[in-house]
């Protein structure tokens, strides 16, 4: 670095800037504790609706019981789900899934639908081995 008094150390801006974050961190908390319901306090993290993405996802294609494009996957996420969804990221998720065989199926590009549930063994199995064994 250059030896010019015009220029401010960085290490010296390093230091200020980690001294205002924190001291812009302590205002805010003290704010969120003494008003909580202050509509311009920023709020920390991000809004919890307690729902993954992908189980808004699976209900909104258990209630429409067909196969939906993303676009209008993510349409309906924000109509009645209030969540805006990032469309890279969900298709990368529901890939994975479709990969897995775990709760979606890939229809045709960018469209997905719910796999059909695996029914467990039939009975009509067991009732033709059970009427092969002799009577007595």
């Amino acid at each position: 670095m250059p030896n010019d008094d015009s220029q401010i150390p960085k290490h010296f801006l390093d230091l200020t800037e980690t001294l205002l974050n924190a001291q812009l961190s302590a205002v805010r908390k003290l704010r969120r504790e003494s008003y909580p319901d202050d509509p311009s306090a920023p709020k920390r993290g991000r809004k919890s609706s307690g729902r993954s993405q992908l189980d808004i996802i699976f209900d909104i294609l258990s209630k429409s019981r067909e196969p939906l494009h993303i676009s209008e996957i993510i349409r309906q996420a924000k109509k009645s789900h209030q969540v805006d969804l990032d469309r890279e990221s969900l298709v990368s998720a529901l890939s994975k899934r479709v990969a897995r065989r775990d709760r979606f199926m890939r229809c045709a590009p960018n469209t997905f639908a719910l796999l059909k549930p695996q029914s467990p063994k039939s009975t009509s199995s067991y009732r033709s081995s059970a009427s092969g064994r002799k009577k007595q």
